[in-house]
């Protein structure tokens, strides 16, 4: 699992670390893992790790930091759609929240063990995560109120309600409880809810 050699300028010793890490938590788990384990994957010495990573915690935290940070990218960029409505805007909100949570789910079938030491030792991490999902529905209810579409009083308030309806959706250690059918129907019938709820009263 070692990584290939590349030119000098090319090295950055950090990321081959983390994808290393990546790799070996996704085949054996965070549990099983070793730093040496992970040093030897990266292609370095044991001593040599240390000099960027102090422990397998903050591994694990800045992996999740990245995943987190990707995670925000792919769902701001689906709702910045100009040419969607407020409706369509939460529509692929939440369908993308569950699609990403699945591919993670896929690419990663020891996730639960990072999502546990993460949430057990770095809730920091995962207050953050929420607040930037928060601030993102805010901004489809907030566009909303200005189109007409919803008829929403409190965005703040709201939004932490609609982000705490959307959790089965937003774990990917919850993405075996049931087929991808079902979470589709499930999360067709959220959108219906959401809209009937904070839609705009004629």
């Amino acid at each position: 699992m070692k990584n290939a050699a590349l030119p000098e300028d090319k090295i950055n010793p950090a990321k081959i670390i983390l994808d290393a890490a990546v790799n070996r938590f996704s085949e054996y788990g965070y549990n099983k893992t070793t730093m040496a384990e992970i040093a030897e994957d990266a292609g370095m010495s044991a001593a040599n790790i240390y000099r960027y990573f102090k422990n397998k915690e903050m591994i694990a935290a800045e992996c999740a930091k990245n995943w987190m940070c990707e995670r925000t990218q792919t769902l701001k960029s689906v709702i910045r759609d100009n040419h969607a409505s407020a409706i369509e805007k939460l529509e692929h909100y939440v369908l993308t929240t569950l699609q990403v949570s699945q591919n993670k789910a896929k690419e990663n079938r020891k996730i639960d063990e990072i999502c546990a030491e993460i949430t057990k030792n770095r809730p920091d991490l995962v207050y953050d995560k929420i607040k930037n999902e928060e601030s993102l529905i805010m901004e489809i209810l907030s566009f909303g109120n200005q189109t007409g579409e919803f008829d929403v009083d409190n965005v703040v308030e709201t939004a932490a309600t609609i982000h705490a309806m959307l959790v089965v959706f937003n774990v990917p250690m919850f993405m075996h409880l049931y087929t991808q059918e079902e979470y589709e129907q499930k999360a067709h019938a959220v959108i219906r809810l959401l809209v009937s709820g904070i839609g705009k009263r004629i």
